[in-house]
């Protein structure tokens, strides 16, 4: 019988080298990949959300369970095709603003979309508008994401926002910012996005509640 509670631990703890044979035992005894991914590994994860919001781990902890998360969904992939795990819940666009080259906490944000039901289109950093813009176009995304690190950064988020507000996408696309030099009355009443993050956990979260799946 297969151990889908060690699997479960395993994605918890990060042990990237064991999830993939813990899958793929599952798979073998017939259980389906939705049925792991949905009632196991996303479980998992979100008891890795609970615990990071609780303080009892932080940032390396939580990017190295989602990590051994993104290992059993390769095991998964070619059983469900292209999207990680299924992606299902629609196609977000991620990008670092144009003058900004940072993308830990972008790259954080990124699999925990995915580990979460979203596809996830990474456009990397350094990002220019038109960039976001033709992407969320092109792969018919429903959010997409902003991270900006730097205070110089803010009048490409604003500049970012309007392109894609002025865009045939108005209305289609809703706009989510995080990074820490954004701050919420910057990025809801300046910028005008649809919604504020200030970590992964969080723009999962709102990720979910802007497309109505919260």
């Amino acid at each position: 019988m297969a151990d889908l509670i060690a699997l479960q631990e395993a994605i918890i703890k990060g042990k990237r080298n064991d999830v993939p044979g813990l899958v793929q035992a599952a798979l073998d005894e017939g259980m389906s990949p939705q049925t792991i991914i949905n009632e196991h590994m996303i479980l998992a994860m979100k008891e890795v959300g609970q615990r990071f919001e609780q303080k009892k781990i932080f940032v390396p902890e939580m990017m190295i369970a989602a990590r051994a998360m993104q290992a059993g969904l390769e095991v998964i992939k070619p059983l469900i095709g292209q999207g990680g795990a299924g992606g299902g819940l629609g196609t977000v666009v991620m990008g670092t603003v144009f003058g900004d080259l940072h993308d830990i906490g972008k790259n954080l944000v990124i699999l925990m979309l995915e580990s979460s039901g979203f596809k996830v289109v990474n456009l990397g950093e350094n990002v220019p508008a038109a960039k976001f813009v033709e992407a969320a176009r092109e792969h018919q995304a429903k959010l997409v994401g902003l991270s900006s690190l730097l205070t110089t950064g803010d009048p490409y988020v604003k500049a970012t926002v309007a392109a894609l507000k002025e865009s045939d996408l108005s209305g289609k696309v809703k706009v989510m910012c995080g990074g820490a030099a954004l701050t919420p009355r910057f990025v809801l009443e300046e910028c005008q996005a649809d919604g504020y993050a200030p970590d992964a956990v969080a723009a999962v979260r709102l990720a979910k509640d802007l497309l109505g799946f919260a």
